[in-house]
């Protein structure tokens, strides 16, 4: 069965978690592709590079997650040519068999616009500083303004701006517990699968 779940959405909002809970709970393979791009940044060198000789071990490496990596990767993905180099990987996970949960930014506006399920997961920027602060620490105020600063560049960035499709559903996780947004994208997919049955 070929089956893909797109999620989207801003920092720290909530997509990762969302992702690997369906995958765990349906059986699909998770890609984070903002590990990709993490992953890119932290290569150094030439991006375009990097992006074309990047290899599954690349996304292994454990400083990927720092706040570091996070604005490395919000860098290089604004090069077109980065860009094109992991569409291609993207889009071959999402649509091997046996079903796909991919979180990013342009999931289910550029990289699977067929995707069968579309998540849009937010949550105010106050709230995502807050949960990435507890994540890396630091001066709070600083996590805020870095949070904003990458929205603006990834909302804002002319190549497949961050923004919802059309037909996603939007999850907003704001004042949700993780238990409850996990619970509400799983009964959206098994809507989904239902309605295929």
């Amino acid at each position: 069965m070929i089956f893909t779940v797109a999620i989207d959405g801003p920092a720290a909002a909530g997509k990762g978690t969302i992702g690997r809970a369906l995958a765990a709970r349906f059986g699909f393979r998770h890609l984070d592709t903002g590990l990709l791009y993490r992953a890119v940044g932290a290569k150094g060198g030439d991006p375009v590079a990097a992006a074309e000789g990047l290899v599954p071990s690349d996304l292994e490496r454990d400083d990927l997650r720092s706040l570091a990596a996070g604005q490395a990767a919000s860098k290089v993905a604004v090069i077109p040519e980065v860009r094109a180099a992991l569409v291609d990987f993207q889009r071959r996970f999402a649509r091997a068999e046996g079903g796909a949960v991919l979180d990013g930014r342009d999931i289910g506006t550029v990289i699977c616009p067929e995707a069968e399920v579309k998540l849009y997961v937010t949550a105010s920027a106050e709230v995502r500083a807050h949960r990435r602060w507890l994540e890396v620490g630091g001066d709070q105020s600083l996590v805020l303004a870095e949070v904003r600063e990458r929205d603006a560049r990834d909302m804002g960035r002319a190549d497949a701006p961050l923004r919802a499709a059309a037909d996603a559903v939007v999850l907003d996780t704001s004042e949700m517990t993780v238990e409850a947004a996990v619970a509400r994208a799983i009964a959206v997919v098994e809507q989904t699968l239902e309605g295929r049955g």
